[in-house]
C-alpha cells in the first residue's frame, strides 16, 4: 500500500524552521542559442556519479531559444554534455532526428556498465511522432548504446530501437495523461529513475505516476516497476499517495545513506490542493528502513529544502547522489513573483545548471550542509 502524503503533514510546515538553498545569480549560459533544464549524470549503478574521459557525462532536456522559455517543453530534445574541471562541452543531440516513437524527449534517468562499455538510458517519449497539435501522452522507454571515447571525441554508437518498459494499468496509473492541458493539471506517467537495491541487487524505476482512482483533480504519486530475470519490468503499485494534496511529484529518485533510504522528489507551489497549506517550490522527500517501507515524511512534513524567500523560482528539478551532493537547473532566478509576461520571464529564465549544493541527512531530518 502506497504511504500517503497528507495535508497533516504540510500544516506542520513553518518558514522559521524550513531549510532554504543559498539566493544565486542568474547563471551565463552555456549555449547562447538553446535553453538546458532538467538534467541527469550517467550513473554507475550503485548511482555513483560515472568518471568518463576526466570528467562527467550529463543528459539534458534541451530546446531552441524561444521568445517565451515556457514554450521550451513543446521542443525538448535528449542533450550531451561533458563536464570536465568546471568546464562544459557540447556534445550535440543524443538521438537523431525521428529516433524516439513520440513527438518530444522528456526526464529520465542513465547508467553505465561496470566495464564502462555500454549506457543504458531510461527516458519519457511524450507525445507520438507527427502529432499536430502536440499531445500530453507519455511512456516509458529504454535504449542502450556503446559508448565510444577516441582521445577528446566522446560519443555513442547507434542507440537500440527504444523499448517500452511498462503501461499504465488505469488502476493504480492514469491512461489518459492530458488532464486539460493547462499547467498544473496534466497528468504524469514520466520521469523513470533507475535504482539497484543494495539489500538484493533487485533493479528498479521510480517514476512520476496519477492516481486513477483518487477522488480529488490533485492526484499525484510516485510509481514504480521492477526488472525481472527475463530483462522485462514488471509495474508495482506506487510507492506514495498525494491525493488531495498535489498533482505533480516529478523526478522522483532513491538514495540509500547510512542504512536508510531515501525518496526524494521536485514541485511546486502552483501544483499544490487549493484548499490546503501549499508548501513552497522545492524538494521534497521520504524515508524508510527498506524499500518495502513504511515510509515516512523527511523533516515531518516532506520538504527537504525550498528555493529562498527572496527567489522562490530560482531553481527546480533537483536530482540527490549518493554523496550528497545536490544538481538542479536555474529556472526563474531574482523574481519573488511569477513572471508578468514572456518577455519577463525570458529576461529571468536561466536555462542552465544551478550552483551544486550539498545536502545532510541525520535520520529523518535534512539540511543544506
Amino acid at each position: 500500500m502506497a504511504c500517503r502524503w497528507t495535508a497533516d503533514h504540510l500544516a506542520t510546515l513553518d518558514p522559521r524552521d524550513m531549510a532554504f538553498a543559498p539566493v544565486i545569480e542568474r547563471p551565463a549560459p552555456i549555449l547562447p542559442d538553446v535553453d538546458l533544464w532538467d538534467y541527469w549524470p550517467i550513473q554507475e549503478e550503485d548511482g555513483r556519479q560515472a568518471e568518463i574521459a576526466g570528467g562527467q557525462l550529463f543528459i539534458f532536456l534541451s530546446a531552441p531559444l524561444q521568445p517565451d522559455p515556457d514554450a521550451r517543453h513543446g521542443h525538448a530534445r535528449l542533450r550531451l554534455l561533458h563536464r570536465k574541471d568546471g568546464a562544459w562541452r557540447d556534445l550535440g543531440l543524443l538521438f537523431p532526428d525521428d529516433f524516439s516513437p513520440g513527438s518530444r524527449e522528456w526526464s529520465g534517468s542513465a547508467v553505465i556498465s561496470p566495464d564502462h562499455q555500454r549506457v543504458t538510458l531510461y527516458y519519457t517519449v511524450a507525445g507520438q511522432r507527427g502529432e499536430k497539435p502536440l499531445s500530453f501522452s507519455q511512456r516509458l522507454f529504454e535504449t542502450q548504446a556503446t559508448l565510444r571515447i577516441d582521445g577528446d571525441a566522446i560519443g555513442f554508437s547507434t542507440w537500440s530501437p527504444p523499448r517500452e518498459m511498462v503501461v499504465p494499468d488505469g488502476v493504480h496509473y492514469v491512461r489518459d495523461m492530458e488532464g486539460g492541458g493547462g499547467i498544473g493539471t496534466i497528468k504524469a506517467f514520466r520521469d523513470p529513475s533507475f535504482f539497484r537495491d543494495p539489500a538484493d541487487g533487485r533493479e528498479y524505476v521510480f517514476f512520476a505516476g496519477s492516481n486513477p482512482q483518487a477522488a480529488s483533480n490533485w492526484n499525484g504519486n510516485v510509481g514504480a516497476a521492477r526488472r525481472e530475470a527475463d530483462g522485462r519490468w514488471t509495474l508495482l503499485p506506487p510507492v506514495i499517495d498525494a491525493e488531495g494534496v498535489n498533482n505533480e511529484l516529478e523526478r522522483p529518485h532513491v538514495v540509500v545513506r547510512d542504512g536508510l533510504y531515501y525518496l526524494f522528489w521536485s514541485t511546486q507551489k502552483k501544483v499544490f490542493a487549493p484548499n490546503i497549506q501549499a508548501g513552497p517550490n522545492g524538494i521534497y522527500g521520504m524515508v524508510a528502513d527498506s524499500l518495502a517501507g513504511p515510509w515516512r515524511p523527511i523533516n515531518g512534513s516532506g520538504l527537504v529544502f525550498a528555493n529562498p524567500p527572496e527567489a522562490p523560482f530560482q531553481s527546480y528539478s533537483w536530482f540527490v547522489l549518493p554523496d550528497l551532493t545536490v544538481q538542479s537547473f536555474a529556472d526563474m532566478v531574482g523574481l519573488i513573483e511569477p513572471p508578468v509576461d514572456a518577455a519577463e520571464a525570458r529576461a529571468h529564465f536561466g536555462g542552465m545548471p544551478s550552483p551544486e549544493l550539498t545536502l545532510r541527512l541525520e535520520g529523518d531530518r535534512a539540511f543544506v550542509a
